[in-house]
């Protein structure tokens, strides 16, 4: 850890002899507040300048921007920039100097790293993959084989697996998207998601598509659930955080930025913060599982 499980406090104090220095007398002490020595103090812990750039997953980069504005107050002199893309996108960005930092929500490839060689990946949070159907659905529970036969199209009616008699709509993912790599790693092995299925470029979008269409079924990240869908069990076992985390629900990945060879000290700055207690608990906040 270095400088940032220390600043907040600071910060906050400084802030503190600010709004007094408004009132123009401390309550405590009735001294009046030194407006320059606050400035010091703030310009002291502050002297990071410049931009980031964050390239890639948009299951990272939700989480990535609410980190970035915290370090952006923590250090107000350095701009973060946060775009999507995929996770494809995103290695390809930090490979080739494009992006400082590329995200990737699965595992980085062997080939990937066979290609960029100095390619340093650093696991900022776990994230499970959901199954999730529209709210109307009637099924709770599948098999891991149920849902790999019907993203696969083995499976097509709901009335198959203990629903209603309704054709089954398959959504998911485009090529280059993490969760969609994660999602056939960890579920279809070697068996291909169909030819019909609704291909959306987001976690958002795919969401948004399954809350309004009857008999779609989809995978989401846990960051994304909310009464929009409905979660199903796999095996018995709901995609909740605690499950995620005892072990019992499986399919849970991680969440990676990426940087090239030598960082500059800015980008050192901004992975120490996310890895500290306070980027931790914005992980956490944010509704992903924190890695310390």
């Amino acid at each position: 850890m270095r400088l940032f499980t220390i600043k907040l406090p600071i910060i906050v104090a400084a802030l503190a002899l600010l709004i007094a220095g408004c009132g123009g007398e401390s309550e405590e002490t009735g001294a009046a507040t030194d407006e320059s020595t606050v400035g010091e103090a703030v310009n002291e812990e502050t002297s990071l300048e410049g931009e980031l750039n964050l390239v890639g997953s948009t299951t990272v980069q939700p989480l990535a921007e609410v980190l970035a504005a915290s370090f952006e107050a923590l250090e107000p002199g350095v701009i973060v920039y946060v775009q999507g893309g995929g996770s494809s996108v995103g290695v390809r960005s930090s490979a080739d100097g494009s992006a400082d930092i590329g995200m990737a929500s699965r595992e980085i490839k062997l080939s990937e790293l066979q290609e960029y060689p100095e390619l340093i990946v650093h696991t900022i949070a776990r994230d499970g993959i959901a199954i999730v159907c529209e709210p109307g659905c009637a099924v709770e529970s599948l098999t891991k084989e149920h849902v790999r036969q019907i993203f696969s199209g083995g499976i097509t009616n709901w009335n198959e697996v203990g629903g209603g008699d309704l054709i089954i709509t398959v959504v998911a993912r485009e090529e280059g998207s993490g969760t969609r790599a994660a999602f056939e790693d960890m579920v279809m092995e070697d068996a291909l998601i169909v030819d019909n299925a609704i291909l959306q470029p987001s976690n958002g979008a795919v969401r948004t598509t399954i809350s309004v269409t009857p008999g779609t079924i989809g995978f989401l990240s846990f960051g994304y659930l909310d009464e929009q869908t409905k979660p199903i069990a796999i095996d018995g076992v709901l995609p909740t955080e605690e499950n995620a985390v005892s072990g019992e629900y499986s399919v849970v990945r991680p969440l990676n930025m990426i940087t090239c060879g030598e960082s500059e000290e800015k980008i050192h700055a901004f992975l120490d913060f996310v890895m500290s207690e306070d980027g931790q608990a914005i992980v956490v906040d944010e509704g992903y599982l924190p890695i310390i």
